[in-house]
Order: structure tokens, then C-alpha cells, then sequence
């Protein structure tokens, strides 16, 4: 047996999410499949200030709260901490099984899986992932109090984290490659004003060392070469992100990176197959884009919904 529904959203970010409360408010049967809590990079942002309707501050747990609430209010089922163990797209009924016990069955389906924190890729980084290397200021920056620490990157996610994390270590010290950051100047300029932030720019990390636990981050001067060992009690690594798009590998010739080409309604090149958010190929990711693709993914998947036919 398996349930059918008019939409399959795979993933509750803001895309995801935005995509569902469309098409549940146009009385499509929806259904969001999420492989842990729904919010996406957002449950993990400490703040978010510049979301229209928000004249202060909200936690980025809050908003997304908020989204997945609104997509139940409105009749969308979300599934959380589910696994698709298989799943074909190819034909006209977009098959899902779900923790190899559950078969799920969509007219169409959208895609807004997000994206992931690059890795590095550099010695040391698989061995001492959670045990001094993280990826998420708000998760594990608590662990860190009174601590020593470096962040990697010098982009609008490295300073703004840095800024958080002075909440709770002795010093934040940020490595950037460049002899200028990237992020917003606003940023920038509170993070120069911060007393905990320490700046090492023209360098470049190459290695993670301990015994146990982290203990050293090698880095290398970029233009003298020098390499350095710095002491330090944990790193935060923001370098980018990396979309999650393994599950539209079979189907879909993916473009460089790994994004995805879209057309104007936010469809692949597959019938059926939409897609929304930071998996898609476009210039600028934020909150607000990956909520203009959701509405735009949910209209255009609300228009193939009415004229689809079962092969």
C-alpha cells in the first residue's frame, strides 16, 4: 500500500516550506519530507535581521518555527526525521520509499534540499570533526566558553558567527586568505570594533593537529609562505556551502558545483521535477530568494498538478 498526494516536497527550509504553504492553501494534497527538523540553515542561525515584516531581531529557530507551523495551519503533512532509502522520479507518479518500510507516491515533487558547510578537506579535519571542529556557531558555540578559538572564512556567515560566538569565548580569532573581507561592511566594521575578534588575514589553514582533541591549527602565510602553529581550543569553519542535490543524480545532468539549472517556474528538465533554494543555480542565496522560489515552485507545480495525467 502507499498514500498518494498531489505534491512531494523534499525538504523544510524556507524554500521547502514556503513551497508547501502555497500549494496546501490552494487544497493540494502535500506532503514535506524533511531528514531532521524543519527549518533548514535558518533553525541554526542565531539571528536574523534583515527578514521583512521583522523590525527587530528573530531567532532563526523562531522564523522557522513559524514556517512550518503556517504549512500545517493550511493542511501540509511534514514528515520529520524521515530517510528516503529509494526513490524514482523519472516517471509520470514520483515514487519515495521512506525508511525502507514506507511507500510514498506525488504527482510532482519539489526539490529544496538546501546545502551543506563545506569541508576543507585538510589533514585532521575527519578526525577531529566534533571534537574541536565545528560547523555551526549556534550549535556548539556554548562549548566554548572562555575558550580560544579561530574561525575560517572571511564571507557574511564567518563574521556574523564570530560576532556570536564572542558571546561565549575568550578570543575569536578570524584566518581569512584575503587581505580584505568579504561580508557586509556593517559586519565588518562591528566585528574591527569587537575587542574578543582578532583578524589574520593572507593566511590560509592546512592542518588540524591533537591528541584526542584539537590543540593546533597549522596556517601559512600566503605571500612569505611561513607555515604557523597556533594554539587553539576549537575552529568554526564557514566556507561556503555545498548543495544537496544527490537525489537529482539519476535524473538530472547537474551543472557546476552540483547546482541545478532551472527554468523561469523554477522546472528541471525532467517533468514533474521542480526545484527551489540554494540548490538551484542563481547569484544571490537567501532567506528571501529561497522563499521567492518556493512560491514560484508551488505555482508552477500547482499548474502541471491540473493537467497531469498517470502514463
Amino acid at each position: 500500500m502507499s498514500d498518494r498526494y498531489d505534491l512531494a516536497v523534499v525538504g523544510a527550509g524556507p524554500a521547502g516550506l514556503t513551497a508547501a504553504i502555497y500549494a496546501a492553501r490552494a487544497r493540494m494534497k502535500v506532503i514535506v519530507l524533511d531528514e531532521g527538523i524543519p527549518g533548514g540553515q535558518v533553525k541554526t542561525t542565531h539571528k536574523v535581521s534583515n527578514y521583512p515584516g521583522f523590525p527587530e531581531d528573530v531567532k532563526g529557530s523562531d522564523l522557522a518555527k513559524a514556517f512550518a507551523l503556517q504549512a500545517e495551519r493550511f493542511g501540509a503533512s511534514i514528515r520529520r526525521a524521515v530517510e528516503i532509502t529509494r526513490h524514482d522520479l523519472a516517471g509520470p507518479l514520483k515514487t519515495f520509499v521512506l525508511d525502507d518500510e514506507e511507500t510514498v507516491e506525488a504527482k510532482a515533487v519539489i526539490v529544496a534540499t538546501g546545502a551543506k558547510p563545506r569541508e576543507l578537506g585538510l589533514p585532521g579535519e575527519a578526525e577531529f570533526k566534533g571534537r574541536g571542529i565545528s560547523y555551526c556557531a549556534t550549535c556548539d558555540g556554548a562549548y566554548f566558553d572562555g575558550k580560544d578559538i579561530h574561525v575560517i572564512g572571511g564571507g557574511n556567515s564567518a563574521v556574523e558567527e564570530s560576532l556570536f560566538l564572542t558571546q561565549f569565548a575568550r578570543t575569536v580569532t578570524i584566518v581569512h586568505q584575503f587581505d580584505e573581507f568579504q561580508a557586509e561592511p556593517a559586519s565588518v566594521h562591528e566585528a574591527r570594533e569587537n575587542p574578543k575578534i582578532r583578524t589574520l588575514l593572507s593566511h590560509e589553514p592546512r592542518a588540524f593537529v591533537g591528541n584526542g582533541s584539537l590543540q593546533v591549527l597549522d596556517v601559512e602565510e600566503l605571500k612569505t609562505k611561513e607555515r604557523k602553529r597556533l594554539a587553539t581550543d576549537g575552529v568554526f569553519v564557514f566556507v561556503g556551502m555545498q548543495p544537496r542535490t544527490a537525489i537529482l543524480e539519476p535524473y538530472l545532468k547537474l551543472a557546476r558545483g552540483g547546482y541545478v539549472e532551472t527554468g523561469e517556474g523554477m522546472e528541471t528538465p525532467v517533468p514533474g521535477i521542480f526545484v527551489a533554494g540554494d540548490v538551484r543555480v542563481k547569484r544571490f542565496r537567501q532567506i528571501t530568494t529561497a522563499v521567492a522560489d518556493g512560491t514560484i515552485a508551488a505555482l508552477s507545480a500547482q499548474r502541471y498538478v491540473k493537467d497531469w495525467k498517470a502514463a
